[in-house]
């Protein structure tokens, strides 16, 4: 990525992580559609089995028109308002005209079990 984002995440480690996006592009196959979690607003979600776990790769959509300036600030953004009852961000990729944020991956379970251990 061009310029490392400096930015305080959870493990207060002081920096994003930055992804390969060939690594995660083969990873899930080049976005097929049997690693697709769903689709929000901002683009499709996907599954991904990287060498230190599961993750959750969201594809913001090019639509969006959002540059690398924008999207750097809403990266930041995301890691600044990170709090332990929610997905946390873990880094982002850009590459190839694409924008990629990288999250923890949760099973599918009802938020209940998650904040109350239900």
């Amino acid at each position: 990525m061009e310029g490392q984002m400096q930015a305080r995440d959870q493990d207060n480690s002081g920096e994003m992580h930055d992804f390969n996006l060939t690594t995660i592009l083969t990873a899930m196959n080049r976005f097929s559609d049997a690693n697709k979690l769903g689709e929000g607003g901002s683009g499709p979600v996907y599954k991904v089995k990287l060498h230190n776990g599961k993750r959750a790769v969201k594809r913001l959509s090019r639509k969006s028109g959002q540059g690398l300036e924008g999207f750097k600030n809403e990266v930041m953004l995301i890691v600044k308002l990170q709090h332990k009852n929610l997905v946390r961000l873990l880094g982002c990729c850009i590459g190839r005209e694409e924008k990629l944020l990288v999250y923890e991956y949760m099973a599918n379970t009802s938020l209940d079990a998650f904040l109350f251990g239900n």
